[in-house]
């Protein structure tokens, strides 16, 4: 089957995008704050937006604004985001268990493991039956070591890896100890796979499709992610926030 490839800008198809937050009920002292994060916008961008709507609402000039753990910008889901004195707990909330729903693509393959660059190579996937396909979701059930995507936030000699890999520089990441507690597989409609997972801090979604791929002797990447849950917080909870285009 032959794939059209698929481009990801983030100079040319991801404009900035504006948010309007309920600032009036927020707490600048310390507060929690759980925000649904729209596709194709960074986690940096709703901190960054959020603390100057902050700082315009309340007159301050400096507001302390954080949150507990990155979501990529073609992931959606529960962000959280904490102000105040509660920025000294994001190191306990964004240690909990992450829940993620998504798709993996059977087939291909891209160097960032998702949409963000194009597929580059094609394999064979007819050879998967939905049997295979739960029998190595559940092989990756437990601890193990993951290498991290090139296409990551991990910082590398004070620089992000993504933006190194952006410019072409050669990277050499070091696998780390990773959990998947729960890997299950909730639509087999090939070539797209639909997963639920639940996973420690620190696991990458986008290497698990890299590997699922693998141990189904087959390429996959990653063609949608939402974060569901991260700990006791819920994006049933979580505050929609639209862009105003």
């Amino acid at each position: 089957m032959a794939y059209t490839k698929q481009r990801f800008s983030y100079k040319e198809e991801n404009p900035r995008y504006e948010f309007t937050f309920p600032v009036e009920k927020m707490n600048i002292e310390g507060d929690v704050i759980l925000i649904d994060k729209p596709y194709r916008c960074t986690s940096f961008d709703v901190v960054g937006q959020l603390r100057r709507q902050l700082r315009q609402y309340t007159q301050l000039k400096k507001i302390k604004v954080g949150h507990a753990g990155t979501l990529d910008p073609l992931a959606t889901g529960l962000l959280i985001i904490c102000i105040g004195s509660y920025t000294k707990k994001i190191d306990q909330y964004q240690s909990g268990d992450k829940e993620y729903t998504g798709t993996f693509r059977v087939g291909a393959t891209t160097p960032s493991y998702d949409l963000e660059k194009d597929i580059d190579q094609e394999y064979p996937y007819e050879h998967i039956t939905e049997e295979k396909a739960k029998e190595a979701a559940a092989s990756f059930v437990g601890t193990f070591e993951q290498t991290p995507p090139l296409f990551s936030a991990i910082k590398i000699e004070g620089r992000r890896a993504y933006e190194l890999a952006r410019e072409g520089v050669e990277l050499e990441i070091k696998s780390k100890q990773v959990e998947i507690k729960e890997f299950e597989i909730t639509r087999f409609d090939l070539p797209d796979i639909d997963f639920r997972v639940v996973c420690s801090k620190g696991t990458y979604i986008r290497s698990l499709a890299r590997d699922y791929g693998e141990a189904l002797q087959s390429g996959a990447h990653l063609t949608a992610l939402r974060r569901t849950r991260i700990g006791d917080f819920s994006v049933e909870n979580a505050i929609s926030i639209l862009p105003n285009v």
